[in-house]
């Protein structure tokens, strides 16, 4: 099969109005998909043919200015730590670190990554953004090494059968979900359970995302709110090592 398809019988495990494009082992679906998404449209799903990392990214259409548009990170995080829950025991704890970051067990496994045209202004929709995936599946015991302690990986954690197309699918389902209620019910539910998956720092009182997707932080001691800029964040992705082209280990 050429590569950019998928066979029939794995497209029809996503759900409606997703379009899965298989990618080769050595292509980045993050790449990929900025590349291509002018061409594709909204709900293509490009996923990369290997197991470990689980890597995907989908193409958005937003209807708001790229300012407020950047919020669908936060969804997409959302969706993210509900596809890993929803398969795993109930003890298990998922966090994220701002922005994008998500450990599992408090072991940094991977993130997302966000995506837009160049050159839009912050007053502009976007023609379309990139929500992309990477998540470690396994560690390195073979090699004779194991992660740092600050790192983990599904396998590590306790997941002992990982199909990286059902859980692109699950992910899929999960995040028009949350897009449904944004578009129904406005940003408040996404933002409430995204910074319930955000550990408090010492002294922080209350937090929120501002308009943009900035994190507001408000101390206990008072004063006025501590801004932390998404747009800088997103520059370079902290869980993401650009040497290895893979979550940091």
């Amino acid at each position: 099969m050429a590569a950019g398809t998928m066979a029939p019988e794995l497209a029809e495990r996503f759900p409606p109005l997703i379009t899965p494009v298989r990618l080769r082992e050595h292509e980045d679906a993050f790449v990929e998909a900025m590349r291509r998404a002018a061409e594709v449209g909204a709900g293509t799903l490009f996923h990369v043919g290997r197991f470990d990392p689980i890597e995907f990214a989908i193409v958005l259409e937003p209807e708001e200015p790229l300012a407020g548009a950047r919020r669908a990170l936060f969804a997409g995080m959302n969706a993210l730590a509900e596809t890993i829950l929803s398969d795993c025991p109930p003890e298990r704890v998922v966090t994220f670190d701002y922005p994008a970051s998500l450990s599992f067990d408090a072991g940094l496994i991977g993130g997302g990554r966000l995506g837009w045209p160049a050159g839009t202004g912050e007053d502009q929709v976007p023609d379309w953004l990139v929500f992309g995936v990477m998540l470690r599946v396994g560690g390195f015991q073979e090699l004779g090494f194991t992660l740092s302690p600050m790192m983990t990986s599904l396998e590590e954690a306790g997941y002992t059968e990982i199909d990286p197309v059902a859980f692109a699918a699950r992910f899929c389902r999960h995040f028009m979900t949350e897009i449904d209620e944004w578009q129904e019910e406005g940003f408040k539910g996404i933002a409430r359970r995204y910074l319930d998956r955000l550990p408090k720092g010492e002294g922080e009182r209350l937090r929120g995302i501002d308009g943009n997707g900035d994190l507001l932080v408000h101390a206990a001691s008072g004063g006025p709110a501590r801004r932390r800029p998404l747009l800088a964040e997103l520059a370079a992705p902290a869980w993401f090592d650009p040497a290895t082209g893979a979550p940091k280990a």
